[in-house]
């Protein structure tokens, strides 16, 4: 688990490496209800074709600690 802040807000997700992402850049769906991308970044719009702003932004990484104990 991760934190992922913005200048706009932070949400926690589950992370995955995937070879298919630059190791200096994060990918967080955000075509989904349940994908909190959108709190992240820029909600502007197109005025007259009302369609979304290119979704990119700075922001820190920082693991999570969930507390949960390993199994022995």
């Amino acid at each position: 688990m991760v934190r992922l802040t913005t200048k706009r807000g932070s949400v926690e997700v589950m992370v995955r490496a995937d070879r298919a992402v630059a190791p200096d850049m994060v990918f967080l769906p955000f075509a989904y209800v349940e994908a909190a991308a959108n709190i992240l970044t820029n909600p502007a719009i197109d005025p007259y074709g009302k369609i979304p702003e290119f979704k990119f932004s700075a922001v820190r990484v920082e693991v999570v600690d969930t507390g949960a104990v390993a199994a022995e």
